[in-house]
């Protein structure tokens, strides 16, 4: 029984380096998963920031235009307008 025991314990201590070797190496893997995590989150960070800027230089354009387009095309737009409600009159007249 001695050397059956023996090999036993053997084989078990074998089996455990395995399973220290294993544990090692996935603690490795762990560690660069998490150093390749904090990279993306920096990234991902960075792409948020950049798009909240890109949203309020948009936002600011779009007013500007606004008011660009206001200022000069006041007169045809009353003109546009004008023959809009021109037509809508006409085509209540023909419904009654």
């Amino acid at each position: 029984m001695t050397d059956e025991n023996n090999k036993l314990l053997v084989d078990l201590e074998v089996r455990i380096k395995q399973v220290m070797f294993l544990c090692d190496s996935l603690k490795e893997e762990n560690a660069g998963l998490k150093t390749t995590l904090q990279t993306k989150q920096a990234e991902i960070d960075e792409r948020v920031s950049e798009l909240k800027q890109l949203k309020t230089k948009y936002d600011s354009l779009k007013t500007a235009r606004t008011i660009t387009a206001a200022s000069v095309d006041v007169d045809t737009a009353k003109l546009k307008l004008s023959k809009l409600v021109r037509e809508v009159d006409k085509c209540i007249n023909l419904l009654r």
